[in-house]
C-alpha cells in the first residue's frame, strides 16, 4: 500500500519547464526530476540548458534541450511536439519563463510594456496551448505568476505587475475549461522575492529592507519554490486546479 509520501513523487513522468536556463526555471526542473521526473527543458539560452540537463542527468534523469522563444507560438508548439518524439507524453508543464522591468510607468514605451506582457502572459498561454493538446487526463499546468500580482512592492513594475496579474487571471479561466472536460489541472505559483537574476532590478539595500518586513525575516531560496511547483505537478495537489499557491514568506500578509 502507497504511503502519503509517494504522492509527490513524479516517477517516470514527463515535465515540461521553460525558463529553464537558469534561476527558480532551472531549479523547478531539477527538483521535478529528483521527484523522479524526465524534462523537458526550453529557453532561449541553449548553452545555460545545457547546464541545467546535466545536473538532471547527474540524478539519473533524462533531460532533453529544446531552444524555445515562448513568445513565438511555432516554438511552443515545436517544444511540446519534441518532447512527445522523444519521450512519447507530456504530464506536466511549468511555465516558468519570464521577464521584469522596472521603468516608471511616464517613460515606459509601448515597445517595453509589450515585450514584459509577450513573454509573461502571451507566452504561458502559447504553452499551455500546446501541452494542453499533448496531455492527457491526469496533466498538470503550473503557471508562475508573482505577489506583484496580487500587490504592489513598491517598485515602478507596471508591465510586469500587470503580466503577471494576468497570468492568475488565464490560470482561473484554463483550469474552469480543462479541469472538467479535459482533467488537466492549471494551478499558479505567485512567488515572493526569491534570489534569482531577476533581484538584480532591485535598488541596492531593497532587497533587505523587504527581508525585514518578511515575517519569516528573509527572502527565498531556489528550492523553496521549486519545491512548491513539485507539490502543485504531483498527486499531492490532486484536488487542486484554478488556484493561486503564495510562497513569500508571509510578505503579502504583513
Amino acid at each position: 500500500m502507497s504511503g502519503i509520501l509517494d504522492r509527490f513523487r513524479l516517477d517516470e513522468r514527463v515535465v515540461v519547464v521553460t525558463g529553464a536556463s537558469s534561476g527558480l526555471g532551472a531549479a523547478t526542473a531539477v527538483a521535478a526530476a529528483q521527484a523522479g521526473a524526465h524534462v523537458v527543458l526550453g529557453a532561449r539560452r541553449v548553452e545555460e540548458l545545457r547546464g541545467t540537463a546535466a545536473l538532471v542527468e547527474a540524478i539519473a534523469r533524462k533531460a532533453l534541450v529544446v531552444a524555445t522563444d515562448v513568445t513565438q507560438v511555432e516554438d511552443c508548439r515545436h517544444l511540446v511536439r519534441q518532447a512527445v518524439d522523444a519521450f512519447g507524453r507530456v504530464d506536466g508543464l511549468v511555465n516558468s519563463a519570464g521577464m521584469a522591468t522596472a521603468v516608471p510607468a511616464l517613460r515606459e514605451t509601448p515597445s517595453e510594456f509589450r515585450a514584459v506582457v509577450e513573454l509573461n502572459l502571451m507566452g504561458s498561454y502559447w504553452m499551455a496551448q500546446a501541452a494542453a493538446e499533448a496531455m492527457t487526463a491526469g496533466g498538470s499546468i503550473v503557471n508562475v505568476s508573482s505577489i506583484l500580482g496580487l500587490a504592489s512592492a513598491e517598485l515602478p513594475q507596471a508591465a510586469y505587475a500587470s503580466s503577471k496579474a494576468g497570468v492568475l487571471g488565464l490560470t482561473r479561466d484554463l483550469a474552469a475549461q480543462w479541469s472538467a472536460r479535459k482533467s488537466i489541472r492549471v494551478n499558479a505559483l505567485a512567488p515572493g522575492f526569491f534570489e534569482s537574476e531577476m533581484t538584480d532590478l532591485c535598488p541596492p539595500g531593497y532587497l533587505e529592507t523587504l527581508a525585514s518586513r518578511t515575517p519569516l525575516g528573509r527572502i527565498g531560496g531556489p528550492d523553496e519554490i521549486a519545491a512548491a511547483a513539485v507539490f502543485l505537478l504531483s498527486d499531492a495537489s490532486s484536488f487542486m486546479t484554478g488556484a493561486t499557491l503564495v510562497v513569500d514568506g508571509g510578505l503579502t500578509v504583513a
